[in-house]
């Protein structure tokens, strides 16, 4: 039996009460969706990824990505799930390298999420609607303003990805957009 979306939103409520987690879980599951059209893949297997790759960060922030099989396992999550969700972390708090273009974009955007939301809330809008490239490249350049954002794990993503870091950058502004209103309409309702 497939793994629902409702499972899938239940263990991350299961395991995280705090807005700013469920709002970043649900930004991702946003923006995977997004790219997994993009790519001509399944838009619904790419969205749970997104959905869970942090459900185990805010109760086992020091055990994170090594939590995550035995609660994923609680919704007989596929491996190839869990192989998605621990890969996000490689080489800050994981050995489960990113192997495919979905397991890729997910490592990439994970932190570039936090640094276009960071942006966004400065923004006059406080919205990635009217936000522009270069207005996000000055913020990422700027290594004070959102520090905890990796921009070595961002430009690595590029990187495995064969994309520039504007497409990165660009790309993922478009799927944030995307899911902008549908994020926070989802939060409200949580």
């Amino acid at each position: 039996m497939a793994l629902t979306r409702e499972q899938a939103l239940g263990l991350l409520q299961k395991y995280n009460h705090e807005a700013f987690h469920l709002q970043h879980a649900l930004t991702v599951e946003g923006v995977m969706r997004w790219f997994a059209q993009e790519q001509g893949e399944d838009p619904e297997f790419w969205g749970l990824c997104g959905l869970l790759h942090d459900v185990d960060f805010e109760q086992y922030p020091d055990q994170h990505c090594q939590k995550a099989p035995a609660l994923l396992a609680e919704i007989n999550a596929s491996p190839e799930m869990v192989h998605a969700v621990c890969s996000h972390g490689y080489g800050l708090c994981s050995d489960v390298e990113p192997e495919h273009t979905m397991e890729k974009i997910l490592f990439a955007v994970d932190e570039l999420t936090g640094l276009i939301g960071a942006a966004a809330r400065m923004r006059p809008s406080k919205s990635v609607m009217d936000m522009e490239l270069s207005s996000l490249k000055k913020k990422y350049k700027d290594k004070k303003f959102a520090a905890g954002c990796s921009r070595e794990v961002i430009a690595q993503g590029a990187e495995r990805l064969g994309w520039s870091l504007d497409e990165l950058l660009e790309k993922t502004i478009l799927a944030m957009r995307s899911c902008e209103a549908s994020v926070a309409q989802a939060l409200a309702s949580l």
